[in-house]
Parts: C-alpha cells; structure tokens; sequence
C-alpha cells in the first residue's frame, strides 16, 4: 500500500492485507474469548494473546477502536502542550501497535522514534507486520522488544509513554510499578483504559500515583486536584466513533457501519501545560433554545452549564460541542 499517514483508514487496510484468509469461525471463536477477558476482572500473570489466531482476532476485533482512544488522548495532550514534540516514544503492553500508530499520526512528519514492549511475541510479529504494511517510515522503523510487563520492567528515558488497555491485565502490584517506572522515565504519560467503572477506577489510581511523582495532568482534567466524582457514583469516561471494515463486522458481529469506543485515559506531563479550564464530561443535551453541559472545572468541580440562544456565539459553540471537548472554546 501506499499510505503515507497512519490514517484510521491505512489502519483498516493493513488489516484487510494481513489477515486475509482468516478462518471466520476460528476469528469468532478466539473473539469470544478475548471479549470474556475483557469484561473479566481477574488480572492474569500470562499474555492474553497467546498465538496467531489470538493476534489476529484481537487486531481485527479491538486495534481500530484502541487507535481511536488513544487518538483522542493525543489531540488533547496536544490542545495542552502544542508546542511539545516528543523525539522518543515507548508503547508499554503495545501489543500489535495500535497505540503507535496513534502517536505516528499525532506528530505526523516529525513522529517520534518508536520501541514497542510487549510480552506476547506472536502480537509483535503480526505489529512488525503491519508496521510494515503501513508504508509510514516512522511505523516501519519502530523497535518491537519482548519485555515482561510487570513488577520487573525497565525502561530508557524517553519522552513519551503509553500505556493502552493494558493496566487490567496486570496485578495490582504490577500495576503500581508499572506506572511507576513509566512515571520515572518519561516526559509525558499517557494512560488509556475501557470506559467502565473499574476502568476509570484503575486510571485513578495511576493518576494518583503520576501526580506523587511529579507529573501534572495535562487532560482531560482541567486540574491536578482530587477527582471531585464521589467514588461509587459515577465514573469519568469518553467517546470515540470507531468506523467497522467489512473485516471488523465480519469477526465482530453487527450491522452498523461504526461503533463507539467508551474509554478513560490521563495525559500528565513534567513540562508546562495548559489544560481545559473546563471539560464536557457528558454529551451536551440539546433543547429548544437551551444547550445544557455538563462540566468538570478547574475551581468549581463538577457544574452543569446552561447556554441559551441569547449567548449568541458561545450557544452555537455549545451546540456544536461534542463529549470530551474543552471548554469554553478558544478565545470565547
């Protein structure tokens, strides 16, 4: 192919290419598994991708929706810090690469120098591949190392780490020095999570454990305060559209052209931000007249904003804000 963005839709193709031929009901079958391990709560000390039908489920089934999340978490580390681009990246629990791909596409041109750690070494090979596939130099010149994710790691300094959909496979002991360690070495943090309340809960505790060592939050909170949800009541999550492949539908199930990805995630940073000074939190509900947000602050906690038709251009602001976007908009 000759892609020259890591697009969404150079994504889709390099999946369509390699996975070709994929036996359908193996792909279900190995779908199935993944989905129960995904919504699980036991933390396992094993990769979850165990081998190339594994991999190649897993790419077809969550690689578009996970570049997506951790898409979304880019745009708004990067509202925060413009001006900063990261020379190093290292992609922790990388898996097949999804999260790299993101990031080759957030800095585009000047993408930073890749190193992908993962335990499963079937999920480096087929990332390997696909990099490959993308036709993007930075994707094609990225390192893919088998590291054990746990207690034990060590990485470089570098200036950007992910850490995508990966805290839920790992002991809570694990979980704690893994964000640790990438706190110690990194210039910026970014942690990507499912949309649920124990995923919210365990980017809680890792952005607890990244403002103890010295990072501030970037995005999506507009503070490094305390979260002001009250635990147990509700959870701090977001939404991307995810557009399905024939490929995704088929290995998936379902009709729709798109689906979308519920996720929490935290970007911290040790250089200056400048984060929201306020978030939607909820998709905006639009009345006759009325936009009512929902809001986090960055003095007030949580406020439900009411923008009527009289506000003018911020009301036509508001109608056009969407889950997860700062505000007020720039310059309003």
């Amino acid at each position: 192919m000759n892609a020259t963005l890591p697009t969404a839709e150079a994504l889709r193709t390099a999946l369509a290419v390699l996975l070709d031929g994929l036996p359908p009901k193996q792909a279900a079958q190995a779908v199935d598994r993944l989905i129960a391990n995904y919504r699980g709560t036991t933390p396992t000390d094993a990769p979850v991708l165990r081998d190339r039908s594994d991999v190649a489920a897993y790419a077809a089934y969550r690689m578009p929706a996970t570049f997506e999340a951790v898409r979304s978490a880019l745009a708004a580390l990067r509202a925060a810090a413009p001006e900063w681009t990261p020379a190093t990246h290292t992609d922790i629990g990388g898996g097949t690469g999804a999260a790299s791909w993101a990031v080759a596409e957030a800095w585009e041109e000047d993408a930073p120098r890749t190193t992908v750690l993962d335990w499963a070494e079937p999920a480096l090979a087929l990332g390997r591949e696909l990099a490959v596939a993308s036709g993007v130099p930075a994707l094609r010149a990225a390192e893919w190392q088998r590291s054990r994710i746990s207690a034990a790691l060590r990485i470089e300094s570098t200036d950007l780490v992910t850490v995508s959909y990966v805290l839920k496979e790992l002991t809570a002991k694990d979980r704690d020095a893994v964000v640790t360690e990438a706190a110690r070495a990194a210039q910026a943090v970014v942690i990507v999570e499912p949309g649920t309340p124990d995923g919210y809960a365990r980017v809680i505790e890792a952005r607890d454990r990244l403002i103890a060592a010295g990072l501030t939050v970037a995005a999506p909170c507009p503070h490094s305060t305390a979260c002001p949800i009250e635990p147990g009541t509700d959870w701090c999550h977001f939404a991307a559209r995810v557009s399905r492949s024939s490929l995704h539908r088929q290995v998936k199930g379902g009709s729709l052209p798109y689906e979308d990805e519920k996720f929490s995630y935290v970007a911290a940073v040790r250089f200056p931000a400048n984060p929201a000074a306020s978030r939607v939190t909820r998709k905006p509900q639009i009345r006759k007249g009325l936009v009512l947000l929902d809001l986090c602050t960055d003095t007030e906690g949580l406020r439900r904003d009411t923008v009527a038709k009289r506000h003018g251009a911020l009301y036509k602001s508001a109608r056009d804000a969407s889950w997860g976007d700062p505000w007020p908009p720039h310059g309003e």
